[in-house]
């Protein structure tokens, strides 16, 4: 008898987009499968940013019980929403070919005032890395916090007295609503992982991790791999302003990342190149870096911040 996976998604309408997706693409191969929607407690709650919420995982946890639960087989995640640290029990059994791994800045009705850097604008995120990269590069404007999902968020930036608001590209444009009035942040690097589709299954169902390998794209997998062993280094979280990029460029690995303080004066960086033989740990030794040359007194700076 063949078996159904079934299929754990949070049920916003980007989230069901991508579990369709992964559902697609196992049916291709011959799987049978079905989609169990749940509501995450990022869902739930609407208006406490997400910084603030004091946790880690807050897309992941009731996926997680569900999953460990056996009332599914699968989980769908935004490979950015997911601690570095899996749950116990839990682990990845495929990443996703990447989407645009880029942040856009949605404005209301021009962007004459970002050649300014000395503006004054109000600007929406509930991101608290945009919020730190758009402080550092525009120290004058104030930031409100954004929730809600990608169409609520969008409406909120229509009814609103903002200058625009920050949006992950790959979310808009996975449902067909990047709107024309968007202009791509080239000079904001991501959230690790950000574009990137992560599956998990419990580490003892060997049938759902072999079915699910044949999703896996191994670029994308070292990639968000090496950016997220750069957030773990770094000891970061939700509350914390780290950024990563890794791209394979014929056959080189090109990293950079960095860390901010919460107000976005003080950064530290760190950037490399290498074959891709000798990439594996590339996220480790560039978080040591950025340690190593002062990021370690951001990262105390900010734990006394949020305690």
């Amino acid at each position: 008898m063949n078996r159904i996976l079934r299929i754990g998604t949070r049920d916003s309408r980007l989230a069901m987009w991508q579990a369709n997706l992964v559902k697609d693409e196992l049916e291709k191969a011959g799987i049978s499968t079905e989609i169990v929607p749940i509501k995450s407690d990022g869902d739930i709650d609407l208006v406490t940013p997400l910084y603030a919420m004091g946790v880690q995982g807050v897309f992941t946890k009731a996926l997680d019980s569900v999953l460990l639960s056996n009332r599914i087989d699968i989980a769908v995640h935004s490979m950015k929403d997911v601690p570095t640290q899996l749950a116990q029990g839990i682990t990845q059994a495929a990443v996703l070919k990447r989407a645009s791994h880029k942040d856009l800045f949605v404005y209301k009705t021009d962007i004459d005032f970002l050649n300014d850097e000395q503006s004054i604008a109000t600007i929406a995120t509930s991101s608290i890395r945009r919020k730190a990269q758009w402080l550092h590069r525009y120290p004058n404007h104030s930031i409100e916090n954004l929730r809600g999902n990608v169409i609520t968020r969008l409406k909120k930036v229509a009814d609103s007295n903002w200058k625009g608001a920050i949006f992950a590209a790959a979310g808009l444009e996975r449902i067909d609503e990047r709107p024309a009035n968007a202009i791509e942040l080239d000079w904001m690097l991501p959230a690790p992982a950000q574009g990137a589709i992560m599956v998990v299954c419990r580490e003892d169902d060997t049938d759902a991790r072999e079915k699910c390998a044949l999703l896996n794209d191994s670029i994308t997998a070292l990639c968000a791999k090496t950016e997220r062993d750069f957030l773990s280094t770094l000891m970061g979280g939700c509350s914390t302003p780290i950024s990563a990029l890794a791209e394979v460029v014929n056959g080189t690995l090109h990293f950079k990342g960095s860390i901010h303080s919460l107000d976005g004066k003080d950064f530290i960086t760190a950037e490399t190149q290498c074959p891709l033989e000798d990439a594996a740990n590339t996220g480790i030794s560039m978080g040591k870096e950025v340690l190593q040359k002062g990021g370690l007194n951001i990262v105390e700076a900010i734990r006394n911040a949020t305690r």
